[in-house]
């Protein structure tokens, strides 16, 4: 069985899933094409999740990314900016 990506860090602090870290039990990898953003965002005043910041990347939709594996995020871990930005997305050579 496939482990889930860990969320390395997420400055996305208007997020309510972001307690000084991802504390959503899986989040999804979103977007468009040539653009990966965290779908599991979410602008609240509420803060949610896991007790703990423990995210992990639960799926990703960016299937040109080069760490795209049957839906599935194979990096050893990601980064999410301000913007909620998956900054290790990675286009694929064609």
């Amino acid at each position: 069985m496939p482990t889930l990506t860990p969320v390395k860090s997420c400055a996305a602090t208007t997020c309510a899933y972001n307690q000084d870290g991802c504390a959503a039990g899986a989040i999804t990898i979103a977007g468009s094409a040539h653009a990966a953003t965290c779908g599991t965002f979410l602008a609240l005043d509420a803060r949610g999740g896991l007790p703990v910041a423990n995210g992990a990347v639960g799926a990703c939709q960016r299937l040109e990314c080069v760490h795209n594996e049957d839906l599935m995020c194979t990096a050893a871990d990601i980064t999410v900016t301000d913007t909620a930005v998956c900054t290790t997305y990675e286009v694929a050579p064609v």
